[in-house]
């Protein structure tokens, strides 16, 4: 399907890892115009397409907006992949005020500051898409490591949710995704890391983070691919209907509708 996506200008944000690398190779093998961000130096992307920023420090959003007024004029989509947790296991005990700090920092104030400094101009043209990545941690979070996690990602999906029902009369479409386990770089470390545990192979160290999240019925994580495929097709003109929605994209670990 062709998605005329072609000449589009697009932000994402933590586009060097996971879902936000792949989406940004496919954007970029649909034609668009793509410019993206990560705490680290890319080695890998041409300078034109990749800022240096921490976007949990708000001068460095700024410095990415700037980056993207510069580089691509008017920004077209916007998809807010960022997002992650650092938070130790151990349950509410162990999340002080610093903690909670971090997650809000990292997983909604990035998306917020961003879409208030960008939206401005798409309301102007009467067009734009703005893409909130959240989680079904916010269905169903994990109470001995995720809860200030799942906690600001169910702010992100609210927060998403108010602002389609502003903008989208004015031409701006809202929608979020909302993935379940994905096979990150990082997922594979810890499936490796379960397993040697475990003393079991890399397929017995998935299962362990299956179970723990109540079983995947489809028997297997989604790949940062797949993901990227459902967020670039919400982008395109081809859901030109679609706003205020939540998709979500988790093989079936959510157990209700």
């Amino acid at each position: 399907m062709n998605l005329d996506l072609s000449g589009k200008r697009v932000l994402v944000t933590g586009g060097t890892k996971g879902v936000g690398r792949a989406l940004v190779e496919l954007l970029l093998a649909e034609g668009a115009q793509v410019l993206t961000c990560a705490r680290q130096a890319s080695s890998d992307l041409p300078a034109e397409q990749f800022v240096q920023a921490d976007l949990t420090n708000p001068a460095d959003c700024e410095t990415l907006v700037a980056a993207a007024q510069q580089r691509l004029g008017d920004v077209d989509i916007i998809v807010h992949v960022l997002g992650g947790s650092s938070a130790p296991s151990g349950g509410f005990a162990v999340l002080d005020d610093a903690q909670w700090q971090r997650e809000l920092d990292l997983n909604l104030l990035p998306a917020v500051r961003l879409d208030r400094a960008l939206l401005p101009a798409m309301l102007k043209r009467q067009s734009g898409v703005i893409i909130h990545v959240t989680s079904i941690q916010n269905r169903l979070p994990l109470p001995e490591a995720t809860t200030a996690y799942a906690a600001a990602k169910a702010a992100l999906s609210t927060y998403s949710k108010s602002l389609s029902k502003e903008v989208s009369p004015q031409g701006v479409r809202v929608v979020r995704v909302s993935p379940g386990w994905i096979e990150t770089e990082a997922s594979v470390a810890l499936a490796e890391r379960l397993a040697q545990e475990a003393g079991t192979d890399y397929a017995g160290g998935k299962r362990i983070i299956m179970d723990a999240l109540g079983g995947i019925p489809l028997g297997r994580p989604a790949k940062p691919a797949e993901v990227a495929e459902l967020i670039a097709f919400l982008a395109s003109p081809r859901a030109a209907s679609i706003t205020g929605s939540e998709f979500v994209i988790d093989g079936g670990t959510v157990p209700t509708a």
